[in-house]
């Protein structure tokens, strides 16, 4: 089991990036990773994308049971009570449900800020690098560093 934090960042007007990172059980940094949205601003859609992107990041790894923890208290009452009726997130909010009754070893917990700082901290370093590609950042070396 790993747990994943996820979160978000925006910027007025502009874009918005997120931060994912995933610890073990004695919350050592495995991964880091940031990502940018280019003409997103929503700070509820840009928390839904960020959790979509985590779940996705970790199966991808080969991660099969994960929590993913995130301060997103609204984003996460929606999905456990499986409400995709919110119109600006509807589609995504009902693949991120899906996801979950799909993957019954993914678990969605909120956490409160202080956290779930460390993710904060990347989102907010990815949304620093906007127009440049984050993806081509080492975010791992760089929390590492900071840690």
């Amino acid at each position: 089991m790993v747990v994943c934090m996820w979160d978000a960042a925006t910027r007025s007007g502009s874009h918005a990036a997120g931060g994912m990172v995933i610890l073990n059980l004695a919350r050592d940094i495995l991964m880091a990773k940031g990502v940018q949205f280019p003409g997103i601003d929503d700070p509820a859609v840009v928390e839904l994308l960020v959790l979509r992107e985590a779940m996705l990041w970790c199966l991808e790894h080969g991660f099969a049971v994960v929590r993913l923890e995130g301060d997103a208290k609204v984003i996460i009452d929606k999905i456990r009570q499986a409400d995709t009726s919110d119109n600006q997130m509807g589609a995504v909010l009902d693949e991120v449900v899906q996801y979950f009754a799909a993957h019954p070893g993914l678990s969605v917990r909120f956490v409160v800020r202080r956290y779930n700082r460390v993710a904060h901290e990347v989102a907010r370093k990815a949304l620093s690098l906007y127009p440049t590609l984050c993806r081509f950042f080492d975010f791992q070396t760089w929390l590492e560093s900071r840690v």
